[in-house]
């Protein structure tokens, strides 16, 4: 096997590589060539801080809801706007 071709890869396997690795199931080999890979492609760097990000959100969302009363505050709001029309 060519040395070339055994650390560079395509934009489509790094990508591959890239989600396997955010779920913690890339092997040693498959880090190493993703980023030997961000390293000269810039799309793919891009992808990668996106997914992390992704991530990040997904697994601590900081996400505020509103009580059921205001709920349903807002739902009479809503009901008594629509009947004036």
């Amino acid at each position: 096997m060519n040395k070339k071709k055994r650390f560079f890869v395509s934009c489509a396997d790094a990508n591959h590589f890239c989600d396997k690795n955010q779920y913690k199931e890339a092997t040693f080999w498959e880090k190493v060539k993703l980023n030997i890979h961000l390293i000269y492609c810039s799309v793919c760097r891009k992808y990668s801080t996106k997914n992390s990000k992704l991530t990040k959100l997904v697994k601590n969302p900081k996400v505020s809801t509103i009580t059921p009363s205001d709920k349903e505050v807002m739902r009479e709001k809503l009901k008594q706007k629509m009947s004036e029309k």
